[in-house]
C-alpha cells in the first residue's frame, strides 16, 4: 500500500514536470528561453517547444505591428510660428534578445515609453529646421519620411524597427488662433477692398467709354442732320428761285401771304402802317380805289376792322391808321 502511493505520487511529479516542459507559441507572439535570467533560446516560429522545467521559463512578446500615440507637442519651426503637433507612429520588434536586454522586464509598456522620447525629440529635431509654410503644405509627407528614419536609427539600439510616422494634426496654439484669425480677417478685407476698387475702376473706364461713344454719335447724328438740311435748304431755294423764275407775279403774291399770316397773327397789339404801303397791295381793290376795310389778326378772331379816314383838310395828306386787338 506503501509503495503503490509513493508510485503515485512519483507519477503525479513526473506528469507535472512533464506539463511544464513544454510550452506553445502563438502566430501572433515571439517567445524567449530564459535560465536564471540569462537567454537561451528564442522562439520565432508558432508551434510546441521544449523547455526545462523547473529551471528555465519562457517571456512571450507580441509579434505584430504595434501602434504608438505621442502626446501633443508644442514645436517652434524657423519663422517662430509655434504649432501643436500630434504623431503617430508604427512599430514592431526587430531583435529580440537586444529587446529583452534594453527593456529587461518592463517589457512593450517601456519600451512604449522610451520609443514616445525618440519620436518626439526627432519631430522636434525635424520640424524645427523648417518653416510653418512647409508643414502645412504637400511637403510634410517628405518631412514624415525624415522623422521616421531619425527615429529608426534611435531605436535600433531597442530592437525595435519604427515602421511609418504620421502626423495627425498640425494645430496653432489656442492663444494664437485669436490672432491668426484677425490677421486672415484682415487679409481677407483688404483683398475684397482691392477687388472694390478694381470694380469701381473698370466701372468707370465703361462709363467714360459709353459717355464718348454717345457724344460721338450724338456730333455724327448732328453733322448727318446739318447735311441733310443744308441740302434740303439748297433745294428748297432752288425751288424757290425756279418758281420765281416761271411766275415772278405768282411769287410775289405767294410771299404776301406768308407775310400776312406772319403779321396777322395772335399776339401782336398794334399795326402802325400807310394803308397805300405795298404791304396791302394784294388787299386793296381794283386799282387800289375806293374804302378798304384791313382785317388785322384776322375777322375770325373777333377784331375791329380798321377804316382809313378822310384826307387832313389842312394838309390834304391822308391820315395814320391805327389798330388795336
Amino acid at each position: 500500500m506503501k509503495r503503490s502511493t509513493i508510485l503515485l505520487a512519483i507519477l503525479a511529479v513526473a506528469l507535472f514536470a512533464l506539463s511544464k516542459s513544454f510550452y506553445i507559441v502563438d502566430a501572433r507572439q515571439k517567445a524567449l528561453v530564459l535560465q536564471f535570467g540569462e537567454v537561451k533560446a528564442v522562439k520565432l516560429e508558432p508551434g510546441l517547444a521544449f523547455k526545462i522545467p523547473f529551471i528555465q521559463n519562457v517571456v512571450k512578446y507580441d509579434g505584430r505591428i504595434l501602434s504608438l500615440d505621442t502626446q501633443s507637442l508644442e514645436v517652434t519651426p524657423l519663422d517662430d510660428r509655434r504649432l501643436v503637433v500630434d504623431a503617430f507612429a508604427r512599430w514592431r520588434i526587430k531583435d529580440l534578445v537586444r529587446f529583452r536586454q534594453a527593456v529587461g522586464v518592463g517589457g512593450t509598456r517601456l519600451a512604449e515609453s522610451r520609443l514616445e522620447r525618440i519620436l518626439t525629440a526627432a519631430t522636434r529635431e525635424v520640424l524645427g529646421s523648417v518653416n510653418s509654410g512647409d508643414i502645412l503644405s504637400a511637403d510634410r509627407v517628405e518631412l514624415m519620411n525624415r522623422i521616421r528614419d531619425t527615429a529608426r536609427k534611435e531605436a535600433e539600439a531597442l530592437g525595435v524597427k519604427v515602421i511609418d510616422v504620421r502626423l495627425k494634426r498640425t494645430d496653432l496654439p489656442s492663444q494664437n488662433l485669436d490672432a491668426t484669425f484677425a490677421r486672415m480677417r484682415a487679409e481677407r478685407e483688404r483683398e475684397a477692398a482691392d477687388e472694390i476698387a478694381r470694380g469701381k475702376e473698370a466701372a468707370q473706364k465703361v462709363r467714360a467709354e459709353a459717355d464718348r461713344t454717345v457724344v460721338e454719335l450724338t456730333s455724327e447724328a448732328q453733322k448727318q442732320a446739318d447735311i441733310i438740311r443744308g441740302e434740303a435748304d439748297a433745294k428748297r431755294n432752288a425751288i424757290f428761285a425756279k418758281a420765281y423764275g416761271q411766275d415772278k407775279e405768282f411769287f410775289a403774291f405767294y410771299r404776301s401771304l406768308q407775310a400776312y399770316e406772319k403779321a396777322f397773327q395772335e399776339g401782336n397789339t398794334s399795326i402802325v402802317v400807310n394803308p397805300s404801303s405795298e404791304f396791302f397791295t394784294y388787299l386793296n381793290s381794283d386799282g387800289g380805289k375806293g374804302s378798304l376795310a384791313v382785317p388785322v389778326g384776322g375777322a375770325s378772331n373777333g377784331a375791329s376792322p380798321v377804316v382809313p379816314p378822310a384826307a387832313d383838310a389842312g394838309t390834304g395828306k391822308p391820315a395814320t391808321a391805327g389798330a388795336s386787338q
